[in-house]
């Protein structure tokens, strides 16, 4: 029954008998019957409709994704012009790698070679297009990125020089090419393992068979062609200053081949480089403003030191004939383009010598150091930082010497009372500096108006290297009495392009003249002169024991370095100035 009943509704009605007989077919869409001819043109019609809408609908799906892609870059394009979002992403990018289990911070990559290395090493490569077979590993961080297709292009930047990064996908090992590129950006630490050759246009590359990255600069960096300018970030940040502007460092290169040249010089003359306290019950030393520390177990105030002077001279009394000390000092005192706050000078003490012994050394030391480092006498500078205003100086030895009193009185056509711890004396200064608008803050006692005077008058005078010699005693506390000349000190300080760099004198052995020196600092600082020096009786003490004929010295580095460096800010030769607090922010 059941196959009978399959048959009976598989039957053909009438109607469908009919037209077969008709030869015509049914057309499942309209429910049309139509001929076959027409069936198949209908079928083929709309066939070619289904396909011209699902290509207009892919096409339109494309256009939509192309769209969106659009969109993506053009918000990342936009984004990496938005330091916050630029650090945002990268951030988010190395927690995802974390969050991953990777270490985006590797501990260490093993290099070959150096940079400069590399370039000294294949220096001598000739072929272009051509790269060895050789793999050697170098490290740096990139500078500038440009991509040409599937070619990347970056250069690498340290050890004073730089090295192309020539990334072409054929030379391409390890990881996924696109992703690293898509990865590195300005600022990056990279580790390379590639060939060295040249590329097409001669430039000498290493071509990447794979690159590590070792750490981000999850900053964006300033535009890397103007470098960077602004002041306050340069000397604030000057790890910025030193990626951006690659000739800053040549100055804290130059800097440190000084200090290494005096080092050598006094150790060859066998001088002893020690050191002393940096802090002090007494400031003593120099005649200079201190500042003030606490000391907490011993519940008492020190002084950062302002000089290493009387230390040293107690180690001449001890035996030790030639001693030397390279360090920091501190004065509390004001910032202007030759001053700094802590700076590093170098102080030398010569038993058995006077004032002329060093006026030798000097000149001897720094004719030498100039032509060591420059292969000449003649330096070119620009005091005030122009390029057209240019001045040469001149250390070919030895030096001019120009006595400071008479000297003065020549450039001033005046006769200055000898007497210089008279108050006539004082009285005629006083007189002089106001009629020559010299402004001398209280007190305006001699010392300090001959200081304000000279420093008008004739250090201005000093372009080339100039001893001022011969100051009167009661400038010079530490220093001891002319031998020939009355009332002035057998000292001298050594100025360059109007500045000072040097102050030596013979030092005063004799403890009762130097504990009345002391004395007389102490009326000085009763007027209110801040920087007159204190009794310190326990260097009266060790100059009781013996301290034989002794000549001193001292040097500011930092004054040394701007000039041989070419700079007219002291901020330019210290790696980290001391810089006045931001609102808001806190000193590093």
């Amino acid at each position: 029954e059941g196959e009978n009943s399959a048959k009976e509704v598989a039957k053909p009605t009438e109607e469908q008998e009919e037209m077969k007989k008709k030869n015509l077919h049914l057309d499942k869409v309209t429910g049309e019957y139509v001929s076959k001819n027409e069936l198949k043109a209908r079928e083929k019609m709309r066939k070619k409709e289904q396909q011209k809408k699902e290509k207009e609908e892919k096409k339109k799906a494309e256009a939509e994704k192309k769209k969106a892609e659009g969109g993506a870059k053009a918000k990342k394009e936009e984004e990496e012009k938005d330091p916050v979002k630029y650090y945002e992403n990268r951030m988010e990018w190395i927690k995802s790698e974390k969050d991953k289990g990777k270490n985006p911070y590797p501990h260490k990559f093993h290099y070959d070679l150096r940079l400069n290395e590399f370039v000294q090493k294949y220096k001598d490569i000739t072929k272009n297009n051509e790269f060895l077979e050789e793999e050697v590993k170098i490290t740096g961080r990139v500078s500038t990125i440009r991509s040409f297709g599937k070619l990347n292009f970056y250069d690498l930047e340290g050890d004073e020089t730089h090295i192309q990064v020539y990334a072409n996908q054929k030379f391409h090992k390890v990881g996924d090419y696109n992703e690293i590129h898509r990865t590195i950006k300005r600022g990056d630490i990279i580790g390379v393992t590639g060939f060295p050759g040249r590329t097409k246009t001669g430039e000498l590359s290493i071509a990447p068979s794979e690159i590590k990255l070792l750490s981000y600069c999850l900053h964006m960096l300033p535009n890397n062609i103007s470098g960077l300018k602004d002041q306050e970030t340069r000397f604030r940040q000057r790890y910025l200053d030193l990626l951006l502007n690659p000739k800053v460092k040549n100055n804290f290169i130059v800097r440190s081949q000084i200090i290494n040249y005096v080092r050598n010089f006094l150790n060859e003359k066998d001088f002893i480089e020690v050191e002393t306290p940096m802090m002090n019950i007494i400031p003593g030393g120099a005649t200079a403003r201190p500042f003030i520390t606490h000391h907490n177990e011993y519940n008492m105030d020190l002084f950062m030191r302002v000089a290493p002077e009387l230390y040293l001279k107690m180690l001449v009394v001890g035996g030790m004939n030639r001693v030397y000390e390279m360090g920091r000092l501190f004065r509390n005192e004001g910032c202007d383009q030759t001053h700094n706050p802590e700076f590093t000078s170098c102080e030398f003490y010569m038993a058995y010598a006077d004032y002329n012994d060093t006026m030798r050394l000097t000149e001897e030391l720094l004719s030498g150091m100039v032509m060591k480092l420059f292969g000449s006498y003649k330096i070119k500078i620009h005091p005030t930082g122009k390029k057209e205003e240019e001045l040469e100086i001149d250390f070919t030895p030895p030096f001019k010497r120009l006595p400071m009193i008479e000297s003065l009185e020549e450039a001033l056509g005046v006769t200055i009372p000898k007497d210089f711890a008279s108050e006539e004396c004082r009285e005629f200064l006083e007189k002089l500096a106001k009629e020559k608008e010299v402004d001398c803050k209280p007190p305006r006692t001699t010392s300090r108006l001959i200081d304000k005077l000279v420093g008008e008058f004739v250090e201005v005078k000093c372009i080339n290297p100039t001893f001022i010699t011969e100051h009167p005693m009661i400038m010079c506390p530490l220093a001891k009495w002319h031998r020939e000349k009355p009332n002035v000190a057998e000292r001298f300080e050594l100025f360059v392009n109007k500045k000072e760099l040097v102050n030596a004198y013979t030092e005063l052995n004799d403890p009762k003249v130097q504990r009345d020196a002391f004395l007389d600092q102490m009326k000085a600082k009763d007027l209110g002169d801040d920087e007159a020096q204190m009794i310190d009786e326990g260097f009266c003490t060790a100059l009781e024991y013996g301290l034989p004929p002794t000549s001193g010295w001292g040097m500011g580095i930092d004054r040394l370095a701007m000039l041989l460096t070419d700079n007219f800010s002291i901020r330019e030769v210290l790696l980290f100035p001391l810089m006045k607090q931001q609102f808001g922010h806190n000193i590093h």
